[in-house]
């Protein structure tokens, strides 16, 4: 089942999907209360120029940083998000101008890291490229596909002075799923993040939205 929801500017502050949520603190211990979806919306966004289904469950969360945001209202670390470029600063002609599906997805992981580097004592993080790949959408337009993993770490008592005493212990074990696609001079991306353990359960559904992610041409 989908239904349909449409995006207008966001200077004018409406959204026509879901109200408005307040923003809860990730709590890794909703994990167990994963539900499967029972169906999909369509956002479409005509301002900005781009498209996807989301699990129709899942609500929108404002002022998070990104263009859009959707989060699962059981699992609070399982969300997705859109950001884009500005022309003004970069011009991009093709997602091909990234490079290959590999180097774009070095690319998209460095991104990554950078925007979940930690001042705090004793946490390390691990990192893999999982896939890059590429696919023609039936718009007729090239997309990448990355998909990435990263672990978190952190010592349980990072001030102890004997390395007996930090103890280093796993804080999240996330997967990254990002699709990249060009147009109006913008390279935009839908980015999906989830537990590892939630992802065995919903990956078909996640791949759905990652198939449905279009980029479309705006107006002048």
């Amino acid at each position: 089942m989908l239904t349909k929801a449409f995006a207008v500017p966001r200077r004018n502050a409406v959204a026509l999907i879901l109200s408005s949520y307040a923003f809860s603190e990730v709590c890794l211990h909703n994990i167990a209360f994963a539900q499967p979806s029972v169906g999909f919306r369509e956002y479409i966004d005509t301002f900005d120029g781009y498209s996807f289904r989301y699990p129709q469950n899942w609500i929108q969360v404002r002022g998070a940083g990104a263009d859009i945001f959707f989060r699962d209202p059981f699992v609070l670390d399982e969300n997705l998000s859109v950001e884009f470029s500005s022309p003004s600063s970069s011009r991009y002609k093709s997602i091909q101008d990234l490079g290959p599906p590999q180097e774009a997805g070095e690319k998209v992981l460095k991104q990554y890291l950078t925007e979940f580097m930690s001042t705090r004592l004793g946490v390390r993080r691990e990192s893999n490229i999982l896939s890059t790949s590429s696919r023609v959408a039936d718009d007729g337009k090239l997309y990448y596909q990355v998909e990435v993993n990263i672990k978190s770490f952190a010592n349980t008592n990072e001030l102890a002075v004997m390395p007996q005493d930090r103890v280093t212990r796993l804080e999240w074990d996330r997967r990254y799923l990002s699709v990249l696609g060009v147009e109006n001079s913008r390279l935009y991306e839908l980015r999906l993040q989830t537990p590892e353990s939630v992802f065995v359960e919903e990956e078909n559904d996640l791949r759905q939205v990652m198939d449905s992610f279009r980029v479309n041409k705006v107006g002048a």
